[in-house]
């Protein structure tokens, strides 16, 4: 033994393990490190680490490649511009002409809003104003390298909190990445550069969407009770923490003032149904629609569309119509509403209130469990194909067979993804409760809406992506164990 503890090989490997096992009497010496003092042995292993790295860092390079080559082709074959993208730009342009957070209505008029978060019209701003505004496509370029940048950023953060494990989405999949891997950082070494990206990434995932927040509810108490590799002192935790939180805060509170200054109302977020204040919200028909919508095609047949164009009887599903009473009901209202110009009159969508209050007397385990679970069993299980050219009834195969057995392949695709991620809860690698608790609190929320849209579960992919990649790995492991052993 040299006078370092290192371990001579001169015995031979076979026979230093023997007597490890004889000293110890278990087989803890499978886990330390050999250091050998044969020259010839050391460069062959610097040799090997050598290309090993360079395998690493051609393997990430080829899997960037095919997704930036994926993305920019789907881009390509699939252009599409949504109005919630031109609402945004909208709002970006306003920033950038008028100076002001505003929307431009039907008669051009230039009027305040918060209905939506500042971030992603600041981000839209930003790129307007370096490539000219309207710009979408050079937008699509730069989040393009943001995903790309997250799939990085998800890789590092799975190397650091599990063995090596192979793994292969938008500003905030983008931001969920960066705090991940912040977090993971910051346990290695607790400087500030970690804990201000940290902050960043989740206080920017807030301000993109309302719901970002729980990023921030879900992985902050992981940074402060998790273990530090590097101890540090109690006192500089406790500033570091309390500086995060004031720069945590500080856009909101700006937010919070602008919205009383010109609305004189307290909205520290924004509205849930994206109504600027004196805006009518329709309770009454928001709770008729919750007590039958179950999936997307009828958030997209019916939700979407009212108020402001017809309301299609012919495409209400029988789950909508306890009796033959609550049809006719159902069918009055929706004349009245024809006859109205279209648009739900406070009577009208009281008429909407007493139907809902009738039907939740009558089925409240219906009203309160059965839908809300059918709905974020939709949006997380539904194949992710609304975006292609792809019917909407995509699973009645006798219309159009390839894309039914497309359908079915994308949703295989997507159970695969979530069963791995489960299958990589089941090793408990660290910050697993963390990521659990996204979860639930995520699928939590999205059973209080009406209308489910699979898009709404993306933001737990950038966890299910890393999850499922140390499932990948540990299975693997548990698997070459087994045989290993036979």
């Amino acid at each position: 033994m040299l006078p370092g503890g290192q371990l001579t090989t001169g015995g031979g490997t076979a026979s230093l393990k023997a007597t490890l096992k004889q000293l110890t009497g278990r087989k803890s010496y499978e886990r330390l490190t050999l250091y050998s003092t044969n020259r010839m042995e050391a460069e062959t292993e610097s040799q090997l680490t050598a290309l090993g790295q360079r395998m690493k860092w051609g393997s990430t390079a080829l899997a960037l490649a095919g997704g930036a080559w994926m993305r920019l082709w789907m881009l390509k074959a699939l252009p599409q511009t949504s109005p919630d993208t031109l609402l945004y730009g909208g709002m970006a342009k306003n920033m950038l002409l008028h100076g002001q957070f505003a929307i431009t209505d039907g008669s051009g008029v230039v009027h305040e809003t918060l209905i939506r978060l500042p971030g992603y019209p600041l981000f839209l701003a930003l790129w307007f104003k370096l490539f000219g505004l309207d710009n979408y496509n050079a937008v699509s370029y730069v989040q393009i390298a943001l995903e790309l940048a997250g799939c990085w950023l998800l890789a590092d953060f799975v190397r650091r909190i599990s063995p090596v494990a192979p793994l292969t989405e938008t500003p905030t999949l983008f931001t969920i990445a960066l705090a991940l891997w912040a977090l993971a950082g910051f346990h290695a070494r607790p400087s500030w550069g970690n804990a201000l990206a940290f902050t960043s990434a989740i206080t920017f995932a807030a301000l993109l969407r309302p719901d970002g927040a729980l990023v921030g509810v879900a992985l902050a108490p992981a940074l402060l009770l998790g273990p530090p590799r590097t101890s540090i002192p109690l006192g500089r935790l406790i500033r570091m923490a309390i500086i995060c939180v004031l720069l945590a805060i500080t856009p909101f509170a700006f937010w919070t003032a602008r919205n009383w200054r010109v609305f004189h109302v307290f909205e520290p977020l924004a509205p849930r149904y994206a109504t600027d204040p004196g805006e009518a919200t329709n309770p009454g028909w928001q709770r008729w629609m919750k007590t039958w919508c179950l999936d997307f095609v009828s958030a997209y047949d019916i939700y979407w569309n009212v108020p402001g164009s017809p309301l299609d009887l012919s495409k209400l599903p029988a789950r909508a119509f306890d009796s033959p009473a609550q049809l006719k009901e159902t069918a009055a209202l929706a004349a009245a509403y024809d006859d109205n110009g279209q648009d739900l009159s406070p009577q009208i969508d009281a008429g909407f209130a007493r139907l809902a209050a009738e039907r939740v007397s009558a089925h409240p385990l219906r009203y309160y469990a059965w839908l809300p679970l059918g709905r974020m069993a939709d949006m997380w299980l539904r194949p992710r194909v609304e975006n292609l050219n792809i019917d909407l009834d995509w699973w009645v195969y006798n219309h159009h067979y390839s894309e039914t057995r497309f359908s079915w392949a994308y949703a295989a695709l997507n159970a695969a993804y979530l069963l791995l991620a489960l299958v990589g809860l089941c090793f408990r690698p660290r910050y697993w409760p963390w990521m659990l608790l996204y979860f639930v609190l995520r699928s939590a929320l999205l059973m209080t809406i009406e209308a489910p849209e699979a898009r709404y579960t993306l933001e737990c992919f950038p966890m299910v992506f890393a999850l499922a990649g140390i499932g990948i790995y540990g299975g693997y492991k548990k698997l070459s164990s087994l045989l290993t052993k036979r």
